[in-house]
């Protein structure tokens, strides 16, 4: 059955229907960005100080308006009356009002770089409540640091990035806090087994939160018990293979059918200017961050052979490895992989490392006379690495570690260690001038 055209005025390609959605997203990015603006000119309208001696005394006997503090430390406080009216004026609840009034005020007094962007139409205002709803918790400087270092990037910058970014200025600014949230998360592990409600077809649901060091040794072996029942011959699908493997693992206590060494955590301590040690580790396995404290932990539990760990300094992402053979040899897959962090099609996150479905990329392809070299290799999870090669997607690089991409359709990108960033359409090429006579 055809489509049912809804356009008023239907487009005539591909291409069209494309740039028409892209206008019609500009204008909207435009909408919401002054929506912001009217919601912080609300709250200066609606200031904690506009209440008099009256409404004040009222709060004492329970009941008139009274200031309420919506963002983070250095925001004004409004009435609170004002937050109700607002988000029905809105057709939003009072808690989604007052959580759009909270990110508003957030962006304008304490993430002011970030405002700016939003005002200019260079951040899309839903992005930018979004970064403002994760740092409503930090202290003041903390937002600030946040704000300083995601301005720049906001555009580009990943969850898994911004994650890092939030955790390292809760731990710089205020550590108590980041002890507690620490010990809150230790306090949260568990491993729960749904036994009472079983499936008809006789199966349950279990998940846990673990200790990294915990969770990577998990992973392996479950990955080695399904490679060693698929040569067995078993032909259930990976995922179900994992899944008969932790059951083996649990009957026969990892003892008998699997290697379980513990999977090293690759560790890169990093130092300030000063040579002092940071107050916070990369484990590059993750792409992530932990707390001194907890590195000293896996330190203490290797010595006893309940954990591998490997401390190591960064390796040289700017030297050239190049050989003539097709085959990318993994000194070259390492360098790469850490270079880049992650595929490097447009907007994709899904991490460069091993335990995801990762392929080690010639930019030029290796039968066009492309090299097997630092410069031609990148990584691109394999639904993208199809789309290059089946789908009409054509991929260039013009610098290590940067690269460009064009549509189908025409339109462009670059991807870099910033992030993707959108070039818009291809231009058209310019017609040949006849010679002067």
């Amino acid at each position: 059955m055809a489509l049912i055209a809804t356009l008023e005025h239907p487009l005539d390609t591909p291409a069209d229907v494309l740039a028409s959605a892209r206008a019609e997203q500009k204008a909207a990015n435009a909408a919401e960005a002054r929506l912001l603006e009217a919601a912080v000119q609300w709250c200066v309208l609606h200031p904690a100080e506009s209440l008099d001696e009256a409404a004040t005394w009222s709060v004492f006997r329970g009941f008139g308006d009274k200031p309420v503090c919506l963002a983070g430390e250095g925001a004004p406080f409004v009435t609170e009356f004002a937050v109700v009216e607002f988000a029905a004026g809105l057709g939003k609840s009072e808690d989604a009002g007052r959580a759009y009034l909270a990110e508003a005020l957030e962006l304008r007094y304490r993430l002011p770089k970030l405002w700016a962007k939003v005002t200019s139409l260079d951040l899309p205002a839903w992005k930018a409540r979004s970064l403002a709803r994760r740092t409503l918790h930090l202290p003041k400087k903390g937002a600030a640091f946040v704000d300083t270092h995601v301005a720049p990037v906001a555009s580009t910058i990943g969850p898994a990035a911004l994650e890092r970014l939030l955790e390292e200025a809760l731990v710089r600014f205020d550590p108590d806090e980041a002890q507690r949230v620490a010990t809150g998360r230790a306090e949260a592990r568990h491993v729960t087994v749904q036994s009472r409600q079983v499936s008809f077809d006789g199966h349950v649901d279990v998940w846990a939160t673990l200790d990294l060091a915990d969770a990577l040794d998990l992973d392996d072996a479950l990955a080695k018990g399904a490679a060693r029942l698929e040569a067995l011959g078993c032909t259930d699908t990976l995922d179900a293979r994992r899944s008969v493997a932790l059951g083996d693992m649990a009957r026969r206590q990892m003892q008998l059918e699997f290697d379980t060494d513990p999977k090293p955590l690759v560790v890169h301590v990093h130092q300030h200017p000063d040579g002092t040690l940071d107050d916070i580790t990369r484990v590059e396995n993750i792409r992530g961050f932990v707390l001194t404290t907890q590195l000293a932990d896996w330190c203490t539990r290797a010595a006893r052979g309940q954990a591998s760990i490997t401390v190591k300094p960064v390796i040289d992402l700017n030297a050239r490895i190049h050989v003539e053979a097709y085959e990318v040899p993994d000194r070259l897959s390492t360098q790469t992989r850490l270079r880049d962090l992650h595929c490097v099609f447009p907007w994709c996150t899904r991490p460069a490392n091993a335990n995801s479905r990762i392929d080690d990329d010639h930019v030029i392809p290796h039968a066009r006379g492309g090299p097997t070299a630092t410069e031609n290799i990148a990584p691109l999870c394999r639904r993208h690495h199809r789309a290059k090669t089946h789908a009409g997607w054509h991929q260039a690089s013009p610098t290590p570690g940067t690269f460009e991409w064009r549509s189908p359709t025409g339109l462009t990108y670059r991807v870099d260690h910033h992030g993707t960033h959108d070039l818009g359409p291809e231009p058209p090429p310019q017609p040949h001038e006849a010679p002067l006579r």
